[in-house]
């Protein structure tokens, strides 16, 4: 490798640890297993923590290159990135949530993002060297399924990790997938704030009986097997999907619903991880 090239990569590295001194909690959301909701968890994650008096202080980084969804799900699709002196400026979302995604670099919604990993690793490690995003309490990245080059890049070049929470769904085969990611942080050493269960048994709405579609515990047998910590669990509800299809953040207009108490539950457990720490 060339010394150009070397000193390029030391600069970015600085600029990282500068931009990311500014964020007290760094959090990474990572499943493993594709179509677990792993996104809308994320995003409704990021609505909870603003929600309990820290308006303007979250950010989400939406490190899903190739499949970003955040934007749409906090309806803010609209949006540009802006640029200044400092760097680039997020978009801002519901609660002044601060939000940066590859999504809002395409022109239309048809446009692939045909990368190779090094590209992919590229664009993540610019997100975090470039971005202005100010004082923040929490900064939640939303990586795409897998333990591959985003989740490797997210790992590697954010500087202290502060805790990873890992999303399933009850199935086999999402367990058998998903404790792949958590040996993934065990071998990086990166804290696990705890596992949560998504589409957890569904309630009928006309006859009130409770359905496990997706079978039942598979998150807890999880966190039993491999000796972390169960923070809860999204139990599936058909409003979830109509407010991100809407780009209308669920747990702001079913607030007083038991699905959005159980993402309030699971951030008052997330406040408990990092008060024990500091």
């Amino acid at each position: 490798m060339s010394d150009e090239k070397v000193r390029k990569i030391q600069e970015i590295d600085e600029l990282i640890k500068t931009r990311m001194g500014r964020v007290k909690h760094k959090i990474v959301v990572l499943s493993g297993k594709g179509g677990v909701g792993k996104s809308v968890i994320t995003a409704n994650l990021a609505l909870a923590l603003a929600w309990r008096g820290r308006p303007n202080l979250i950010g989400i980084l939406d490190a899903d290159i190739t499949g970003p969804s955040i934007p749409k799900i906090l309806n803010t699709r609209k949006q540009h990135l802006s640029v200044g002196l400092p760097g680039i400026f997020p978009a801002i979302g519901p609660l002044g949530i601060k939000i940066v995604s590859m999504d809002y670099l395409l022109p239309n919604d048809e446009t692939p993002v045909i990368w190779r990993g090094p590209m992919k690793a590229s664009a993540i490690r610019q997100f975090l060297a470039e971005i202005v995003w100010g004082e923040l309490e929490y900064l939640l990245v939303d990586l795409p399924p897998g333990t591959g080059d985003e989740a490797l890049t997210i790992a590697q070049s954010i500087p202290a990790i502060d805790g990873v929470i890992i999303v399933t769904i009850p199935s086999e085969v999402s367990q058998l997938v998903v404790k792949k990611a958590v040996s993934f942080c065990k071998m990086l050493n990166l804290p696990i704030i705890g596992i949560v269960e998504n589409m957890s048994g569904f309630t009928c709405p006309k006859c009130g009986a409770e359905i496990n579609i997706f079978m039942h515990g598979g998150g807890e047998k999880i966190a039993k097997d491999m000796g972390i910590e169960f923070i809860g669990k999204i139990p599936l509800d058909q409003r979830i999907c109509e407010s991100s299809d809407r780009g209308v953040p669920f747990i702001v207009e079913h607030s007083q619903t038991p699905t959005a108490k159980a993402f309030m539950n699971i951030v008052e457990k997330i406040e408990k991880f990092f008060n024990k720490i500091y």
